[in-house]
């Protein structure tokens, strides 16, 4: 609605997850990198955590997009809280597999087992990105380090990184882990967007959805959303979007600190799904 009076060609501020808007902090360069290291050595687990919000589901994308699919297959799920059984479900159905609610779990097992033999056969590489991975219990989590048990030759046919948040650290340190830990060969804890990140996220999104010009938001404007948001790049997102509707509607071409104000204020009134996704200010 307001990108016309702001002259984008797309909506900049999206909840949904974008790679063609990933922003690389100092902190998601280097949770990418974690990531891109993990591809290259062909083995073992990579762990990304972080707060709800921070960017974890978007990094995943931003790698996904960087893969040559003549070279890797590769699967994201949103995991649930599913036992040992409904995780090889899940797996054979980000991979097309032919599977059914009735198909015992041993044929699960062999159809995964034999489509990672025709990937290996013709030469590629599976790779399965497991989000909200918090959310599942130890012996589902134990059998994800099962198939990775998988090889020919000494070499594992299957990969796994798992994407989850903070809590996810403390269930991989926990007892009954020790497996899962030998395994890992990296772990990144992604952290919110500091004040200055955080006004550059804003104009790296504008300039992805097409601004050509100086200012919109003023840099105090930047630092008030920050305040409001704690710099989590999904909270930004929501407010930014409310901002930009709010200007467009008052006709206001620069966005201050009172017109950020000016929203919270409204958001704080309405249901509690946009109150929840603010920080007060007095935060």
């Amino acid at each position: 609605m307001y990108e016309h009076f702001y002259n984008l060609h797309s909506s900049p501020f999206k909840l949904s997850p974008n790679p063609d808007f990933f922003f690389d902090s100092i902190g998601h360069k280097r949770a990418l990198s974690y990531l891109r290291f993990g591809v290259s050595r062909e083995e073992g687990f990579i762990i990304i955590t972080g707060g709800v919000g921070v960017g974890k589901t978007t990094l995943a994308g931003a790698l996904l997009a960087e893969l040559s699919s003549d070279e890797i297959v590769a699967g994201q799920l949103v995991s649930t809280s599913v036992g040992p059984a409904g995780i090889l479900g899940l797996v054979c159905n980000v991979f097309g597999l032919p599977y059914t609610e009735k198909t015992s779990k041993p044929m699960l097992l062999k159809l995964i087992q034999q489509f990672l033999h025709d990937c290996h056969d013709s030469s590629r590489r599976v790779l399965l990105i497991v989000d909200e991975a918090q959310n599942l219990p130890i012996k589902t989590i134990e059998e994800l380090r099962m198939l990775s048990n998988f090889m020919i030759d000494n070499a594992p046919l299957l990969q796994t990184f798992l994407l989850g948040q903070a809590e996810f650290r403390d269930t991989v340190s926990g007892p009954g882990m020790e497996q899962l830990r030998q395994r890992v060969i990296a772990s990144y804890h992604l952290k919110p967007l500091d004040e200055e990140e955080v006004y550059e996220y804003i104009y790296h999104r504008l300039k992805r959805a097409g601004f050509t010009g100086y200012e919109i938001f003023t840099k105090a404007a930047c630092d008030e959303i920050h305040l409001h948001t704690n710099g989590i790049p999904r909270k930004i997102n929501v407010l930014c979007d409310r901002v930009m509707l709010f200007g467009s509607l008052e006709e206001n071409q620069l966005l201050d600190v009172e017109a950020v104000r000016e929203v919270v204020k409204d958001l704080a009134s309405e249901p509690t799904a946009f109150q929840n996704n603010l920080i007060p200010q007095s935060a």
